[in-house]
């Protein structure tokens, strides 16, 4: 079985070509950073680190509640579960193609259509490995989302439905939003956050939207109330 993710030999077998692209000097030196190349071909950064994904993603102001960083640690998890997925099926198109010009450089016997899916060939196992090397990345991220879901998770909050926390959580966004305010702000941007700002503290006030503590433990864990 093929190491995955290893383009060394792709690069080296894709060098001669390249003196159609590159000078001579180009195509030597090109050849000299073969293994230079595959090191930052393989260690390149492809999605966010766990910096980014806590300084930036997670930012205090955004998500000033552990529940809000929890829930919006399930969406990015989940979005890197659905384009995973999609991935796979991608990869399994991509190995279906491999097979089938592999079958057909065997039986071919016009010298131009076999170098056309050698070609194919040689672009089809790249394309392969930089699924590989996506796939493998995109699985980091899903398990730092899930580590950092945990990390959050101190049972404060419903990990069942979402809409427990918001209306807390988008207070204290509001209120960071509002004190961010300036007399250089435009009419449309302070009429939604102070019109946002005004509506959450009437529905607090009104308590149209409380749950009692007695439902809110039953939903934690993991019943509905009847």
């Amino acid at each position: 079985m093929s190491e995955k993710r290893n383009i060394h030999a792709l690069i080296e077998k894709e060098a001669p070509s390249l003196n159609n692209l590159l000078d001579p000097n180009d195509v030597k030196a090109f050849k000299e950073l073969t293994t230079e190349l595959r090191d930052t071909w393989t260690k390149k950064q492809v999605f966010r680190t766990e910096t980014e994904m806590r300084m930036s993603v997670l930012q205090d102001a955004k998500y000033p509640t552990k529940a809000a960083k929890y829930w919006q640690c399930v969406r990015e998890q989940n979005v890197f579960l659905e384009n995973l997925m999609s991935l796979s099926f991608d990869c399994r198109r991509n190995e279906a193609k491999i097979k089938w010009l592999e079958k057909k450089i065997d039986k071919e016997e016009d010298e131009y259509k076999l170098e056309k899916y050698k070609i194919d060939l040689d672009e089809a196992r790249y394309g392969l490995a930089n699924m590989q090397l996506v796939a493998k990345d995109r699985m980091r991220e899903i398990k730092l989302w899930s580590t950092l879901k945990k990390e959050f998770n101190d049972g404060s909050f419903d990990t069942k439905d979402v809409n427990r926390h918001q209306l807390e959580s988008y207070h204290q966004i509001m209120k960071n939003k509002a004190e961010t305010l300036t007399s250089g702000s435009s009419q449309p941007e302070v009429f939604n956050v102070l019109g946002q700002l005004k509506t959450i503290e009437r529905v607090k006030k009104s308590g149209e939207m409380l749950y009692n503590k007695k439902e809110q433990l039953t939903s934690d864990l993991g019943s509905k109330p009847e």
